[in-house]
């Protein structure tokens, strides 16, 4: 019986036979698989603090760096890692190019009860080892889904990946339009500010402009919050342009009230997932009459503790030392699966979940609040 493509064209049949005649090739290629896969993304990093930048008063940038020198696993701005210290787990972008991975430059920013941020700030030193994951996450430029015209809204050490995005715009003269609106409370906390500026002045397609909120005398930029009427006069038209949109929690509702005010389809607008909600209880579909601050029981396996229902899953296993695989501790990368085995949780509305997870009991234990006595599966 003739092959179906024997007739589709010309020198399919040499092709077919050549085929044919090849010996199979039986070598077992599991283990360069796992190398290479390892290579371009690792599960483990041990990285080098050899540098630290003090950027503000509350920022400073740890450069970090492999013990062997040799290059780090590739990366796509935007993106983060996962750093591991404490007995818990706290993702960092990257703000360093990936055109240059000799380094990764992680910008910490202290923030009220931050436990790894400010554990970061307060005592990192040059020498110190820190394990992290492997680069990963979403929210970076994809040019066939995004298109090379962009806007930016950042806000604190939000900035950090929108640093990443445009230290390689300037390194590689990618013909892209990136225009960044950085919010700072004032002056004195603006990360980056005179690379930002002089990026800007000397690199056409970069537009960056500050708006700080308490500005002091002298300040002559814009003023106040990320208003629908200042994205307007800064950066015009959106015409379907798109906007990245991170930084503190409060940002992401309210920004999006004002680009959807300004008509901005909400497919256009990409949010950097940011931490579990700060107060749960505050998402109208926490349960009726549930009291936040009870305590309930986890059992995993034969350990059983107490914890309140608004604290998250993850952390709370945490505390009682069971470390499930973690990274973005935001809902969406789904490594701190967990099987609900008995009892009820809440899910917040940042959990990403799948619909099997629905369908067998699977919950994302960092955003995840147990309402009830339960018991999990690892």
């Amino acid at each position: 019986m003739k092959h179906p493509l024997a007739e589709r064209f010309d020198g399919a049949a040499e092709i077919l036979a050549e085929i044919d005649a090849r010996v199979p090739d039986t070598r077992d290629y599991s283990a360069e698989t796992r190398a290479t896969i390892d290579a371009y993304h690792p599960k483990r990093l041990r990285l080098v603090v050899t540098a630290i930048i003090e950027e503000t008063a509350t920022a400073k940038t740890l450069r970090l760096e492999r013990a062997d020198r040799f290059e780090l696993p590739p990366f796509l701005a935007g993106q983060y890692v996962n750093v591991f210290i404490d007995g818990t787990s706290r993702p960092f972008a990257i703000s360093s190019s990936p055109s240059r991975l000799t380094h990764y430059d992680l910008t910490v920013r202290r923030v009220p009860g931050g436990r790894v941020s400010n554990l970061l700030v307060d005592t990192a030193e040059i020498g110190q080892v820190l394990t992290t994951t492997g680069p990963m996450g979403t929210f970076h430029h994809n040019p066939l889904f995004h298109g090379n015209a962009v806007v930016f809204l950042a806000g604190g050490s939000g900035v950090a990946p929108a640093m990443s995005m445009i230290r390689e715009i300037a390194d590689l003269g990618l013909d892209r339009a990136f225009h960044l609106i950085y919010g700072s409370r004032d002056a004195s906390d603006i990360i980056f500010g005179a690379e930002l500026d002089e990026i800007a002045a000397t690199h056409p397609g970069i537009d960056v402009d500050h708006v700080i909120a308490e500005p002091a005398a002298g300040w002559t930029g814009a003023t106040g919050f990320l208003t629908a009427e200042t994205i307007d006069r800064l950066v015009g038209e959106l015409d379907g342009r798109m906007v990245y949109v991170c930084g503190p929690q409060a940002l992401y509702p309210y920004a999006l009230g004002q680009l959807t005010a300004l008509g901005h389809p909400r497919k256009r607008i990409r949010f950097e997932a940011n931490g579990a909600p700060s107060d749960p209880t505050a998402q109208s579909h926490w349960p009726a009459g549930i009291d936040p601050a009870q305590e309930v029981t986890v059992t995993v396996g034969n350990t059983s503790f107490r914890t309140p229902r608004n604290r998250p899953l993850l952390d709370a296993l945490e505390d009682n030392g069971i470390r499930p695989e973690a990274a973005c501790r935001s809902g969406e990368c789904s490594l701190c699966r967990v099987r609900i085995l008995k009892g009820e949780v809440h899910n917040a509305e940042e959990a990403k979940l799948r619909l099997s997870d629905a369908r067998f009991d699977y919950t994302h234990s960092c955003v995840a609040y147990p309402i009830t006595d339960v018991e999990l599966g690892l």
